[in-house]
């Protein structure tokens, strides 16, 4: 198979290097005024070739002959540049676009660029602009791009969500913001992402291994989360975003004012939303043996509230700029009363129904602070780029404090945390990167780089899951790519991390008995021991691309790892929020994955059909195990579950088509399936917790570029069909199938000189009934929320400076 596959490429090769003889290419880089590389831009010549530049502003057309050529290049918000060139033998051409005063705050991303990108990354790639976040507006983040093939949720409520690609979720996908990886608690199925949404310029999806780039946990895949394009220069401006939901009755704005002026530019936000407990289309709920009434259909205690604050500052000059991030985002959320460690049948149902949006216990509050700095540097063949970052993740869980097991009936006053905060916990991170890309002619780059990061983790509270923990990440890398010819790219990259991990011992802040002998005493029992773990690893990545006109292939294989965490470690203790009490192996190793990516699109002019299937083998996946104990000591008998490690094979994949029926009607299908087993272990023959069913989307859009006074008109239907997941592991539930039917529509009406842009939807039209496998509700039997129709108006200012 080795030997075909190199007698394939080099035969390749050798037809496009005979075909090309006696042909000419042009090439060169597409800047504006301030020598900043825009990718996406088209450049046409008069005979009917053409091409997008790439993400570093390049472009090269080949199989040029002697001539005179007019050539077009074209950017949204920039003049269209045309001139006349001669090509006698191969030319470097560089064109400087000019702004163009039409709209000062356009989108960079265009559908150029999303066709670029993905052409340039051998691994699968999703891209989501400003406008597709809009228009598909969630209650969160990862509910709003839940919609991207490949991409699913763990739901926490109406307002909180984690990530999960491919099925895999929790520590082992990363998401990076401005380049530096967000820090969390994401360990915990609980714990939703703390990134403000409307704050968002794209967002890309990275599907697969990238370890590589990005270190451990980035062995299911990689969010990058992008804010804040520059302005463009002499020019203020912003928007207003108004939003409405009606199945939380959720109202909130966000706000955002910007300004530059030559090399300066800064930009400010603020986002405030405040939502209601979430209707359920059912008026009760089975919870295990009991069946919980629910009022007027809402979930009761599920209200919350979000305040978000971003400001960027920067410097812009011809060969450096530097940016920095602050921003702090705060959220507070209830807990489900019936579903967080107390009995359902104890809940004070007159108090929690008195108001839909009251927070009462349980609920949580977090508070993530950012500081960022970005900086490049462009010095002849060589581009330095530095991130920067400090995070502070402060999280309370606080609920009525209540005895369990041989706690004292009341709390003592001497004590240094609140009776009613149930666990605390204070990190603090410091991150930092460098890539040095080195452009050693049109065909050849290298790319070096090195991260680091150190957390600190503090915790407090009356209640004890994981130890306090310090960790230590090092890692350095070196990526290479060749460009065969415009057709055919390799690109190669190994990496070395090394990782230490120390945890410190607990006791209970309460006495239980011990029998020591025939005497029985009491003591504080130790529930961790303090550990001091090390961990290192290569890994390393090949992939190539195959791109033609109509056709681009796209594959890639790679070895990533993930360093066990802190709970994975040393947890010791009940998980309310699962009714579960789980046990860490200190002696776990870490995990290693293997996994093969592959990429087919064929599109015309009207058609468009895409796979991407991947297979992934796991030599040792960490995984929670349930066993036949019960807890005696903290609680009503929640079943134990220890960490244990297991050999997991991996397959599946998506696929997406679209026709364009008429020139304002376009189909699609949007489909995805992954499978999981475990092939080793106690739970042999069992998949994976929290794996997607398969699914599709059948959708059909209209869409017109002016309709009476509106302009960039669309319509939009999804008729999503979710298989039934009996493929399980204890304790999870089958779960049903289903059909839902989503609706968006919008479009933009002028103010004078500026739009104000209308995106509605109407989510789970016919207010079905039916179960996420993936929610963390599942458990307990909570559906998925009712009817819900949102409405977004955005409405942008703009200026210039003179």
């Amino acid at each position: 198979m080795h030997k075909i596959t190199v007698l394939f490429v080099l035969a390749h090769i050798l037809i496009i290097s005979g075909y090309s003889q006696g042909k000419y290419i042009l090439s060169g880089l597409v800047v504006d005024e301030n020598n900043q590389a825009l990718p996406g831009a088209s450049v046409q010549l008069s005979s009917g070739k053409g091409t997008v530049t790439n993400s570093e502003g390049k472009y090269v057309i080949n199989d040029l002959d002697n001539g005179i050529y007019e050539i077009k290049v074209s950017y949204i918000g920039y003049k269209t540049h045309l001139d006349t060139i001669v090509i006698d033998g191969n030319k470097a051409y560089r064109i400087k676009m000019l702004y163009s005063p039409l709209d000062l705050q356009e989108v960079v991303v265009t559908d150029n660029y999303v066709e670029t990108r993905k052409k340039e990354e051998s691994l699968n790639i999703e891209i989501a602009n400003k406008r597709y976040l809009q228009q598909n507006l969630g209650g969160s983040l990862m509910k709003t791009i839940e919609r991207l093939p490949g991409v699913s949720t763990i739901d926490i409520g109406s307002g909180q969500s984690k990530p999960v690609i491919r099925g895999l979720g929790f520590n082992r996908i990363v998401v990076v913001e401005n380049g530096i990886k967000h820090e969390g608690q994401q360990w915990g199925a609980d714990h939703g992402l703390e990134i403000d949404q409307f704050a968002i310029d794209k967002l890309e999806v990275i599907k697969g291994p990238s370890s590589l780039i990005h270190g451990s946990d980035a062995l299911g895949g990689v969010i990058n989360v992008k804010q804040n394009s520059v302005p463009i220069n002499n020019s203020v401006g912003g928007t207003i975003d108004l939003i409405g939901k009606t199945n939380n009755n959720l109202i909130g704005t966000s706000f955002s004012v910007y300004g530059r002026k030559n090399w300066l530019f800064a930009d400010l936000r603020v986002t405030m939303l405040d939502y209601g407990d979430y209707k359920v289309p059912t008026d009760s709920i089975d919870i295990y043996s009991y069946k919980a009434a629910i009022h007027n259909n809402q979930l009761r205690n599920t209200a919350g509230e979000e305040k978000n604050l971003h400001f960027t500052i920067g410097i812009i000059q011809d060969d450096f700029q530097s940016k920095f991030f602050i921003s702090n985002v705060y959220s507070k959320n209830g807990f489900f009363a019936n579903a967080h460690g107390l009995e359902p049948r104890n809940v004070d149902t007159d108090v929690h129904d008195k108001s839909n949006r009251d927070i009462l216990f349980p609920y949580h509050e977090v508070n993530h602070f950012k500081v960022i700095n970005q900086s490049l540097w462009e010095m002849g063949k060589f581009r330095f780029k530095s991130d920067l970052g400090f995070q502070r993740n402060f999280r309370q869980e606080w609920s009525e404090y209540v005895s369990h097991g041989y706690m004292p009936p009341v709390f003592p006053d001497n004590l240094k945390f609140n009776a009613d905060i149930e666990r605390q916990f204070d990190k603090h991170i410091y991150n930092g990167n460098l890539l040095i890309r080195y452009t050693h002619n049109e065909k050849t780059a290298f790319t070096f780089g090195l991260n680091g990061s150190y957390q600190d983790n503090d915790i407090n509270g009356r209640g004890f899951i994981i130890p306090a923990f310090e960790q230590l990440n090092m890692g350095v890398f070196l990526l290479a790519k060749y460009e065969i010819n415009p057709i055919n790219v390799l690109q190669l990259g190994i990496r070395y991390d090394h990782g230490k991990i120390k945890t410190e011992s607990y006791n209970d802040w309460f006495q239980s008995p011990v029998l020591i002998g025939s005497d029985t005493t009491l003591a504080h029992l130790q529930r961790a021991y303090g550990l001091n773990r090390n961990y290192s690893n290569i890994s390393w990545s090949v992939g190539y691309n195959y791109n033609q006109e109509k056709l681009s292939f796209k594959t890639n294989i790679g070895r990533s790892f993930r360093i066990p965490i802190a709970k994975e470690l040393a947890a010791n203790g009940v998980n309310y929020h699962n009714f579960s009490y789980e046990v860490g192996d200190p002696d776990l190793s870490p995990e290693i994955s293997y996994q093969l990516d592959l990429g087919l699109e064929y599109h015309l002019k009207k058609f468009a059909v895409g796979a991407t299937p991947f297979v992934n083998y796991f030599t040792n996946y960490i995984y929670l195990n349930p066993s036949s104990e019960f807890d005696r000591l903290y609680g009503n008998g929640n079943q134990v579950f220890y960490y244990t490690q297991s050999e997991v094979f991996r397959y599946g994949g998506e696929l997406h088509a679209h026709y364009q029926l008429l020139k304002s009607i376009k189909l699609g299908v949007i489909g995805e399936y992954v499978y999981s087993e475990q092939v080793s272990g106690e739970k042999k023959g069992f998949t994976l917790p929290f794996s997607p069913p398969a699914s599709a989307i059948f959708n059909i859009k209209y869409q017109k570029q002016h309709l009476g006074f509106l302009k960039n008109v669309y319509l939009s239907v999804d008729y999503r069909i979710t298989a039934s997941q009996t493929n399980i592991v204890p304790p999870e539930e089958t779960t049903d199938g289903y059909q839902l039917i989503n609706i968006s529509l919008g479009g933009e009406i002028s103010l004078k000189k500026q739009n104000l842009s209308i995106s509605a939807q109407v989510q789970n039209l016919f207010n079905t009934k039916h179960f996420s496998h993936t929610s963390y509700y599942r458990l307990i039997n909570v559906p998925e929320p009712g009817r819900n129709f949102v409405l977004n108006v955005s409405i942008p200012f703009s200026g210039k400076i003179n």
